[in-house]
């Protein structure tokens, strides 16, 4: 009989490492031993448990689960030791004997550095707008080292001490939200201390430290190889006006339904409306078409940088966007990226995790190539862990 697949266990594995340390900030700071950072509470120690090591480490993850496992047994025997006097030495003896057996992890890979901010979570939510401060705040303090494609070749890369890292590979899945956030600010230094990146906390406040890594991720997702993107990334929030009613949040107007944005221009005829997606049109200014033919789409991205946003996150620059298609899973997760011209196939697929990341399979009988996309975008939901946290 075989056990359960290891993206099974790891998820739950991952998910209470997540929530222990978690807690454990709360109770923390619950009781004043630890402070705020930038108006979240502080980590305070130098270091947290490598959730992104037991990702890819299963026999690490194997041993700190059976640890955990002997733990709490050596807890509950203690526990019924103190209620059942007459077995005390038994149940005593039977936790102890579980700590021993126990395959505790190596300390020195179980644990990597931690900073202040390694558990803070960006306050505002993923957005149109503040991909595009991000775009502002990274031409002008990112891209002389980075690249205007994040690359990491710019024009001042050659003359650094240390070449600056792609932001098209897995750099930005490797690191926790807040961790990056607080080398924006607090700059980089080397083993030796030697500055690496400088330190922006005198020039950005935080909303744009957290918004240039909203853009970070979306210039990750467009500077990539054509395939599985290094970041999944959510559905960005926009506002949406259908039929001249004011405008509504698209999270709130999507009620968990898959979502596709289409790019057009005056050029451009409108999409069919199709029951199977919310269907919305990313225009230029923000604008909705002046008419709209019966059975086709007509709910318009209210924000001119949506825009911008498509462009960045689908690799493409913005006076060549039009056409360009983006489709959303139900849990709002990007996933697909159509080109204009082209019939949808398994091909489009940009976001795949789990057992069948960087795999093709054979489309069902019958089905279209949308509908055979949209049916695998269904079974197989996004599993992603970045920089050790689980969302």
């Amino acid at each position: 009989m075989s056990g359960p697949p290891p993206q099974a266990w790891l998820n739950a594995l991952l998910v209470l490492i997540e929530a222990l340390q978690r807690g454990l900030l709360a109770l923390w700071h619950a009781l004043g031993l630890t402070g705020d950072s930038h108006g979240q509470p502080a980590w305070p120690w130098t270091w947290r448990v490598a959730g992104e090591t037991l990702l890819i480490d299963l026999g690490l993850a194997r041993q700190l689960g059976l640890t955990l496992c002997a733990l709490a047994v050596a807890v509950l025997a203690v526990a019924l030791a103190l209620a059942w006097r007459r077995r005390r030495g038994v149940l005593l003896a039977a936790g102890a004997l579980a700590l021993v057996a126990a395959p505790w992890p190596s300390v020195s890979l179980l644990f990597v550095p931690a900073a202040p901010t390694s558990f803070h979570t960006s306050p505002a939510r993923f957005s149109v707008d503040t991909i595009a401060l991000g775009a502002r705040v990274y031409a002008q303090h990112c891209a002389a080292c980075h690249g205007t494609d994040g690359r990491g070749e710019g024009p001042l890369a050659a003359s650094l001490a240390v070449w600056p890292p792609t932001l098209a590979g897995p750099l930005l899945a490797r690191r926790a939200d807040g961790e990056l956030f607080w080398h924006v600010l607090a700059g980089m230094r080397d083993r030796h201390g030697q500055p690496t990146m400088p330190a922006f906390r005198d020039r950005l406040g935080d909303g744009e430290a957290w918004a240039v890594i909203d853009y970070m991720k979306a210039l990750s997702a467009g500077s990539g190889s054509a395939g599985n993107w290094p970041v999944p990334l959510q559905l960005p929030e926009m506002a949406v006006r259908c039929a001249g009613a004011a405008p509504v949040a698209l999270s709130a107007w999507r009620g968990g339904q898959r979502v596709r944005l289409v790019a057009v221009d005056g050029a451009s005829a409108l999409p069919f409306e199709d029951p199977r997606f919310l269907t919305v049109l990313v225009t230029a200014d923000g604008r909705p078409p002046a008419q709209v033919p019966r059975f086709r789409a007509g709910c318009t991205a209210a924000s001119a940088h949506a825009w911008q946003a498509v462009a960045a996150i689908s690799g493409q620059a913005p006076a060549r966007l039009a056409g360009t298609q983006l489709l959303a899973d139900r849990a709002g997760w990007l996933r697909a990226r159509g080109t204009p011209g082209r019939a949808w196939s398994d091909a489009d697929l940009v976001c795949v995790s789990g057992p069948a990341a960087g795999s093709q399979r054979a489309p069902s009988p019958g089905a279209d190539g949308l509908t055979a996309l949209l049916l695998r975008m269904d079974d197989e939901p996004v599993r992603f862990v970045k920089g050790g946290f689980v969302h």
